[in-house]
């Protein structure tokens, strides 16, 4: 059976029979690196970003009484002001972030608490 690759499968992995019958039979080449995704963030990384984005609010604001449906653009990569290619600006919905995080204390961790409760989060 022919496998397509996908973008978690690396083209390199397939036969060479299914590599030349996706070239030649069906025309489909390699993506090249410029086409290929961005890796997905893991879930700790997605949490370090909202942090980063409460953090923010917070330094602007001057308190965690975030809207629910506010949303706080921050900017990944490099440092603010310096225009570099590796530089990204995204949009997280920080108000329901922040919501999640008071319903979850429960669960979350100690560490984790105690970076939100550094820049004046309120649990109740």
């Amino acid at each position: 059976m022919l496998s397509v690759p996908t973008y978690e499968t690396s083209f390199d992995k397939l036969t060479t029979v299914q590599q030349w019958m996706l070239e030649q039979v069906l025309g489909i080449e390699p993506a090249n690196e410029d086409e290929k995704p961005k890796p997905r963030r893991t879930q700790a990384d997605k949490w370090a970003m909202n942090h980063e984005a409460a953090k923010q609010f917070y330094e602007r604001e001057g308190h965690l009484r975030v809207p629910r449906k506010h949303i706080e653009r921050i900017v990944i990569g490099g440092k603010y002001g310096e225009g570099g290619a590796d530089q990204e600006e995204r949009e997280l919905k920080l108000g329901a972030w922040i919501s999640n995080q008071r319903s979850r204390a429960a669960t979350l961790s100690p560490e984790r608490i105690d970076q939100l409760s550094r820049i004046g989060m309120r649990w109740t």
